[in-house]
């Protein structure tokens, strides 16, 4: 629980800074990824971000090797409070009436699946260890390749002639399929660390799909997610990222890895429940961005 509220800091931390230091770039584009790398690269104030992510990604290594996946994805999303309030102060971000609600109400789905876990002693949830691969890329290929679709989609919606500012939500969508496989693939990787000793651990790594499934997601989540970012409110976008992230692992990852669901009735149900809510809250969020953005006024938000 500790590694995973200092994943919580650093991940909230580092998204913060990147979206501080992506405000004083030129405008970003994924059709040019070779520019966008070179500008944020060149950031001292991007690295650190950058840095400070990647250290959460390594407290996330120490959170899976010791709780069960649906937990895990229950104390990560904590950490959206932290970050919407680091938006505010930092960032001078203001969410709507509408946008508190959501994200309230997406707080509260997600303390339901926390509350059906069963942790410690006798009958506790048991933390899966290995997956198949051919059902592990089975989940993970279509996932990719949905994401990439619905985030060109919503690139070729953006570029239409007066249309309403974006709220980014299908943006966190498309990047939060992403990050749900790199999610899978940590927690593979996580249980390759527990594995006999450091020579047998990395030859069955590489031998493995998971290395392999955070390359690509991780070049090609941190192409989009920083153009997302750029024309985006972190305090929506990065929620609704988290959102869709825990939810996929939650789920696909508990059946993939073969970590059972409550068998009773009460806690089922909290897992059912919180699930459907947070979704249907998702499906349900402003497409259109009608809150200020820092330096621009209302009416400049105003389409012809």
């Amino acid at each position: 629980m500790a590694a995973a509220l200092v994943s919580n800091v650093l991940y909230s931390g580092g998204f913060v800074l990147e979206k501080r230091a992506l405000s004083t770039l030129p405008e970003v584009s994924v059709h040019r990824p070779a520019r966008l790398l070179r500008l944020v690269l060149g950031n001292p104030l991007w690295i650190v971000g950058a840095l400070s992510l990647a250290a959460g990604f390594a407290a996330q290594l120490a959170v899976y090797r010791t709780l069960p996946i649906a937990a895990a994805q229950g104390l990560f999303v904590s950490g959206l409070v932290l970050l919407v309030m680091l938006s505010a102060r930092l960032l001078g971000e203001e969410t709507t009436g509408r946008e508190r609600y959501a994200l309230g109400a997406i707080l509260l789905a997600l303390l339901m699946v926390v509350l059906s876990l069963k942790e410690g002693g006798e009958g506790a949830d048991a933390v899966g260890r290995h997956a198949p691969y051919q059902l592990i890329l089975l989940v993970c290929v279509p996932s990719l390749a949905a994401g990439v679709w619905l985030y060109r989609s919503a690139e070729r919606r953006a570029r239409r002639r007066h249309r309403m500012p974006t709220t980014g939500v299908e943006y966190g969508v498309a990047v939060g399929l992403l990050y749900g496989v790199s999610s899978l693939a940590i927690k593979g990787v996580s249980s390759h660390l527990t594995a006999g000793g450091i020579g047998d651990a990395v030859l069955g790594l590489l031998r493995s799909p998971y290395p392999y499934l955070l390359l690509f997601t991780g070049t090609f989540g941190l192409v989009l997610s920083q153009a997302a970012l750029q024309r985006c409110r972190a305090s929506l976008i990065v929620p609704v990222c988290t959102t869709v992230t825990c939810l996929y692992t939650a789920v696909l990852g508990t059946l993939s890895f073969g970590e059972e669901l409550p068998d009773e009735p009460l806690r089922l149900g909290l897992r059912v429940a919180g699930t459907v809510l947070a979704v249907t809250v998702l499906l349900t969020m402003p497409k259109h961005d009608t809150a200020p953005r820092q330096g621009t006024s209302p009416k400049e938000l105003t389409p012809p």
